[in-house]
């Protein structure tokens, strides 16, 4: 399990950055900050989604590295599996046992909620549901990864936006540019944006990129 306290966040104080780093290095810039100038509004992002992070920063750095520290609360899932599913899994876990030096396959059961026409459609699969699934996500991975980090990237630009530039001037188009990941028009709608803002912004859409490049953006004009 990752360490909570090195998630990779970003402060703002008003338009302005004020921290970026690990969350415990944010968290207690931010406390800092709040004590300086107690009127200062800060929002708090998660790098990964863009989201905002509500932070308790009350008592000593000790009391908030303990509260950082402590993993999230999660509910349990439970599969229900389909006669003779069950039945499956065992020989999986067999087969997988017998190989010299394989480990066993560690089945981790969930709730699945299918429609009858995906069960029907499981059921006729080489190995059964079970088996299936696994090849299908298997295959999406591998497949899919790209796709799925640029969506991600895209998200996390998007939460930040729509959290801190709602207001700002452009950002439907800008925004339109994001999802159809066009990195020279988003960046000519957000040329005039706060410095911080606008680069940030590119940052979590495409990641770290040359300043040469981003002042050539900067001075084209959006249509």
């Amino acid at each position: 399990m990752s360490n909570p306290l090195s998630k990779p966040c970003t402060a703002f104080g008003g338009q302005r950055q004020l921290s970026s780093g690990p969350l415990i290095e944010v968290a207690l810039a931010v406390k800092a900050a709040t004590e300086r100038d107690p009127s200062i509004m800060i929002l708090v992002f998660d790098d990964m989604t863009g989201r905002v992070i509500d932070l308790d920063l009350r008592g000593t750095k000790a009391d908030i590295i303990e509260r950082l520290s402590r993993p999230p609360q999660t509910s349990a899932a439970h599969y229900r599996p389909r006669p003779g599913e069950m039945s499956e899994l065992a020989k999986d876990e067999i087969s997988e046992a017998r190989g010299r030096g394989r480990p066993k396959l560690g089945v981790v059961p969930r709730e699945v909620t299918l429609l009858p026409r995906h069960w029907d459609w499981l059921a006729e699969q080489p190995g059964g549901a079970s088996a299936s699934l696994r090849r299908l996500v298997d295959e999406a991975r591998r497949t899919g990864g790209t796709r799925q980090q640029r969506r991600a990237a895209q998200e996390a630009a998007y939460h930040f936006m729509l959290a801190i530039a709602g207001d700002l001037p452009g950002y439907e188009e800008a925004t339109r540019a994001l999802f159809a990941d066009d990195r020279s028009r988003l960046a000519q709608w957000i040329a005039a944006w706060p410095d911080d803002i606008r680069a940030h912004v590119l940052h979590l859409a495409f990641g770290p990129k040359d300043a040469s490049r981003d002042k050539l953006d900067r001075g084209k004009k959006a249509p």
